[in-house]
Order: C-alpha cells, then structure tokens, then sequence
C-alpha cells in the first residue's frame, strides 16, 4: 500500500482508498470525499469535529503521507518528523437514493506544530494505532487528540504559477 499526499483544498468528490471493516476482514475502498448534505441542496461536507462526540460504526483510515493546507495565502506541507506515513480518522457513510457511498474525516484541536497556521487539524492516527482506531478498542478521546509538540515537520512549498503566469 501506498501512502500519497493530502490536500486540504481538494474538491468534494475526490476519490481516495480508505480502509475499513467489512466483517472480520480489513478492506481497502476507493470512495468520494465529502458525506450528504443535512438539507437538500446544501453543501456536502468533507470534516466533522470529533470533540464531544462517539463513533459507534462506520469508522475508515484514510492513508496519508503528509497534508497540505494553505494558510494567510501560503501553501504548507505537514508530515511526520520522523519521515512515517499515518493515517487521518474518518468515517464513511453507505449510499443513498441521493448520494453515493461516501468518507469524511474527524477534525481535532490543533497540535503546536500546526496551531500558528490553523486552530484545527484532520485527526492523525500513527500506524501502532491503526486498528485500535478501526475495532475501537480505545476511547474516542484516546486516539482523536493532538499528538505532541514536534511530531511535524511543516514545510512551505512553493506557490504554483497561474495560468495567466504561463503565457509566453
């Protein structure tokens, strides 16, 4: 398996494997980002806040190896300090008349890595604790919380040229 970059901003509907239970077994999925609308004609949405809240079923990892978001204008890269590929909690939802199966991931407070670019971040989930999260061996609020000071390294990546810029 392999883990690929994440973008913050990528569009709804964007695919990307997830893995979850079916059974006793451990699946991997290719399913759309972003879970129906509470109203009709409403906007999907692609994150829900985890605080204060349980996750009985449906739970999924999305793989990542690093997550990009942009912050006052800048684009940034976060990924682990020690260079490991991790995974952001999720959960996924079966399909309806109205909308096809789908994921979203859980959002938690910011770690101090990430809080002078953002006050919240997509729960990361490290490898150890991968099926703890999937057979929810562990509280909610033992594996959805910040994970300590240093564990990211940020990087600010280099701002792609519009179109406009590409015109000889």
């Amino acid at each position: 398996m392999s883990a690929s970059v994440f973008d913050s901003e990528g569009s709804i509907g964007q695919r990307r494997v997830v893995i979850r239970r079916n059974g006793c077994d451990v699946e991997m999925v290719e399913l759309p980002w972003g879970l129906q609308p509470r109203e009709p004609g409403g906007r999907a949405f692609t994150v829900i806040r985890a605080e204060g809240r349980t996750f009985p079923d449906h739970r999924c990892l999305v793989p990542a190896s690093e997550f990009r978001h942009r912050s006052r204008g800048k684009q940034y890269g976060f990924s682990l300090a020690d260079g490991d590929w991790f995974y952001f909690a999720g959960i996924w939802r079966p399909a309806s008349r109205e909308w096809p199966q789908a994921y979203a991931i859980l959002t938690i407070e910011a770690n101090e890595d990430i809080a002078p670019f953002h006050d919240r971040q997509m729960a990361v989930v490290r490898r150890e604790h991968r099926i703890a999260w999937l057979d929810r061996t562990c509280r909610e609020d033992q594996l959805l919380r910040p994970l300590p000071a240093g564990s990211y390294k940020v990087s600010r990546l280099r701002d792609e040229p519009r179109q406009a810029e590409l015109t000889f």
